[in-house]
């Protein structure tokens, strides 16, 4: 082996040069042949190189110069196909398309019946094309000279002695008996009488015979012995008597070739099988009526086991694609190239079908579209990540806009196939622009199918994106009309909860959720309970992480040494309504003496010093404006408020930002015209002034207030004591300074007053109390 090697080298560097390189060399019996796998220089192409050495069989060199130039001259599909030859004084080189010898399938018996007598098919049409359009004989058929193809395709060789009759010395009847072990093969009559004998024979005689022993050979693996002649071991039954008639003893009764096989295609021959009928009628696949088209394919997914895969990816491919792109082949033609799909590797998928897919997915055709579609879970696996972003998704994109909503919907389902090939700039960009649009589609199923699929791409998204997307999108199809659409938003929140954070799962998911809980349909109101279970248990378990306040500890300390809270219930008995309102109206009850602003600076008792009151306030200062507000209530004149320069800021332990979300929730409230009291002079705003919890707020003065303006809307509830004569003297007054001011700007608005309104002072009759009356007292 590696002496012919080096004799190969040494030659091709010394002769003209070979545009092939030479491969393996493949084992070939009974031939005066080389084989060697090749591949081309100049695109490494495959193909085979038959090598004769003329050195070491110089007398069989007329044969290999005989079947050079018969396989040049001879054109046919069953033959060989040549590609180039080269001649020197030492070798013959002839490089083909890529061939296997046909004896290794046989003698592994890896060949099916079927495809065994597709085979014989072909070599019976090569050698009825031989004898009776070339007027020719073979002379050499045999196990050895047959090759399959890379289509899987058999491919008749072997033309040593090829010879026209029409020759007086053809090289046949010269070197009949130069072809290795031709005694075993040659025919009775050539046996007894010598190459001569075949002019008085029929013409067809020996190659007859020698296909006989062909059909034995190929279903038994071999032929040894002259005693097998004739056997029918393993010989299809319905081939048995034209089989027997080949490899009669007499050449005139002999059945010639082309007889055999039209016996064979006879209705109910042998040869009238669905692998034969398609590959005849594969080439005129692009001509064929759409009924004929449909029984061909359905003929050919039948039978798509029993082709040689060779020939499904070399053959019959290439001819159903074409059809596909010109020939109006359609989805059904398609849905046969993805079962050939299947058999390709990783190599042909992408040489052969990765760029026919490319171009198909950029046709118009709807019903190629949705085909594509359809198929794309068995094409993702072979394409790769750079084709589907940047080729196939620019295309498809269509679809979700197109007319028909079969497209859209199935464009819609496609994205759960090809959203791990897709960058993640064109998923949370583009993908996402379409998915809103099919989300708000007129047709319900496209709707439903959009929020499933965005349930299963979520962990696909960008995690800003996430947020932002998912709460609004799962929101929106919880509102849906269509059952089915609000039952798939609640699945699709249950499948994603782990994907939002704790604050929107409490403010946003949570609320969405409710409506559900009551919905018209028990599918809807099942699942909408399951889903808020999820949420709600970690929700859950997510306050019970939390510390019991963010407030910070304060410093603030009562009389008693207690450090009192804001807004917390003094009675741990009462209900969530009865402390909120309890805890208020029980400081305003129990506040006594003076208020007084900080810059008056009051002196308080430690004694008198209201609870809620910031440590260090002074509230033993009597108020003289109160008196004021008093002697104008019960004579009924009016004295302007004297000027104040506004007192400092006040503080309290409450932090900045709870004040800033009080004044947020409440600020509507301060707007409120409630209190129409008439003013002329708007007063400078002044800070919060605290309360004394040893007595309780007179309000006299505004009563005065709003008698002068003769108001006669009523009270507000809550406001005037119960069965309470008017107070000629104030026992709680209110203080003058920052204190009177916080208390007329809250009670006077600088608008002007209606001139018909008053209020009057008589006490209100006890039958008018509510509630809020009493938690004033």
């Amino acid at each position: 082996m590696e002496f012919l090697k080096s004799a190969v080298a040494s030659a091709i560097s010394k002769d003209p040069p070979f545009p092939y390189k030479f491969g393996d060399r493949l084992t070939v019996d009974q031939s005066i042949w080389a084989l060697h796998n090749g591949t081309k220089r100049e695109d490494g192409s495959d193909c085979s190189i038959f090598a004769f050495d003329i050195t070491a069989d110089r007398s069989r060199l007329p044969l290999a110069r005989n079947a050079v130039r018969k396989m040049r001259t001879l054109r046919h599909p069953g033959v060989i196909r040549i590609y180039d030859t080269v001649e020197t004084e030492t070798y013959i080189y002839v490089a083909t398309e890529r061939v296997t010898p046909l004896a290794w399938s046989a003698r592994r018996k890896s060949l099916s019946a079927e495809t065994s007598k597709w085979g014989l098919f072909t070599i019976a049409n090569t050698l009825s094309f031989i004898n009776d359009e070339a007027s020719s004989i073979h002379g050499n058929i045999r196990l050895s000279s047959v090759y399959i193809s890379q289509s899987g395709e058999w491919r008749l060789g072997g033309f040593e002695v090829l010879s026209s009759m029409k020759d007086d010395d053809a090289m046949i009847y010269r070197h009949g008996s130069f072809t290795p072990e031709s005694g075993g093969y040659t025919p009775p009559e050539i046996a007894k009488s010598g190459w001569d004998t075949i002019k008085r024979h029929p013409l067809s005689a020996v190659d007859s015979y020698d296909f006989g022993i062909l059909v034995f050979e190929v279903f038994n693996g071999c032929f040894i012995t002259g005693d097998q002649i004739g056997q029918t071991k393993n010989v299809p039954p319905s081939m048995h008597q034209s089989y027997k008639r080949l490899l009669n003893a007499n050449p005139k009764a002999r059945l010639s070739v082309s007889h055999f096989r039209d016996q064979g295609r006879r209705n109910g021959g042998f040869f009238e099988t669905p692998l034969i009928r398609l590959s005849e009628g594969l080439e005129s696949l692009g001509l064929k009526s759409d009924g004929e088209r449909e029984d061909f394919l359905s003929e050919l997914d039948e039978v798509s086991e029993d082709f040689p895969e060779e020939f499904f990816c070399v053959k019959v491919l290439p001819e159903l694609l074409k059809s596909i792109e010109f020939g109006g082949g359609g989805p059904k033609v398609f849905a046969s190239v993805m079962n050939i799909g299947k058999k390709l590797s990783e190599e042909d998928w992408e040489s052969r079908l990765t760029p026919v897919v490319v171009r198909l997915f950029s046709n118009p055709d709807r019903a190629i579209r949705v085909c594509l579609l359809d198929n794309l879970p068995n094409m993702t696996d072979h394409l790769s990540q750079k084709v589907v972003n940047d080729k196939i998704f620019p295309q498809m994109v269509t679809g979700f806009t197109d007319v028909a909503p079969l497209v859209r919907e199935q464009t819609v389902k496609a994205v759960l196939v090809i959203i791990t090939k897709l960058s993640d700039r064109t998923i949370n960009g583009e993908l996402l622009k379409h998915l809103a649009k099919t989300s708000n589609d007129e047709q319900p199923g496209i709707r439903t199918n959009t929020t499933i699929c965005l349930g299963k791409i979520a962990r696909n998204l960008g995690t800003n994106t996430r947020q932002k997307v998912l709460v609004a999108a799962f929101a929106r199809s919880l509102r849906d009309p269509f059952v089915h659409a609000r039952n798939a938003a609640l699945l699709a929140l249950a499948a994603t909860s782990d994907l939002f954070n704790d604050d929107d799962c409490a403010g946003k998911i949570l609320p969405a959720l409710c409506p559900s809980l009551i919905d018209r349909e028990k599918l809807v109101r099942d699942q909408a309970n399951k889903c808020f279970d999820v949420y709600l248990q970690r929700i859950r378990k997510y306050g019970n992480s939390l510390p019991d306040t963010a407030l910070p500890p304060s410093t603030t300390t009562s009389a008693n040494g207690a450090v009192p809270r804001m807004g917390t219930p003094q009675n741990d008995n009462a209900g969530w309504a009865g402390w909120a309102i309890s805890s208020f109206t029980n400081k305003l009850a129990t506040a006594s003496g003076d208020m007084q602003s900080k810059a008056a600076k009051p002196q308080f008792s430690k004694n008198d010093r209201s609870s809620s009151m910031p440590p260090g306030a002074n509230s033993s200062r009597p108020s003289t404006y109160a008196s004021t507000l008093h002697r104008q209530a019960v004579t009924g004149t009016s004295t302007p408020a004297p000027t104040r320069t506004p007192p400092p800021e006040q503080s309290f332990s409450n932090p900045p930002e709870d004040d800033e979300e009080i004044d947020e929730a409440w600020g509507e409230m301060a707007e409120d015209d409630f209190f129409d009291a008439p003013s002329e002079h708007k007063p400078p705003p002044a800070p919060p002034v605290s309360f004394d919890d040893g007595g309780e707020p007179d309000f006299e003065g505004w009563l005065s207030a709003q008698a002068q303006a003769k108001s006669k809307a009523p009270l507000p509830k809550g406001l005037a004591k119960p069965s309470a004569p008017a107070r000629t003297t104030t026992t709680g007054s209110v203080g003058s300074g920052a204190g009177a001011e916080k208390l007329a700007s809250t009670i006077a608005k600088p608008k002007p007053p209606p001139a018909t309104k008053a209020i009057s002072t008589k006490p209100k009759e006890a039958a008018a109390d509510d509630d809020w009356g009493d938690a004033w007292d």
